[in-house]
């Protein structure tokens, strides 16, 4: 499970990263430093993204 000071820790690369937090959900670091919460689930054997 990702702490505040972890999230705040985390510095842009040149391409995108993700770095996880548990049953599908992770956050997805972009180059410009925005962070994004992502939620991956499967829905009839096909991957999903919300």
């Amino acid at each position: 499970m990702l702490t505040v000071s972890q999230i705040q820790s985390l510095r842009p690369r040149p391409k995108p990263y993700k770095v996880y937090d548990g049953n599908g959900l992770f956050l997805l670091i972009q180059p410009n430093g925005s962070r994004l919460w992502r939620f991956r689930y499967r829905l009839y054997g096909r991957e999903q993204r919300l």
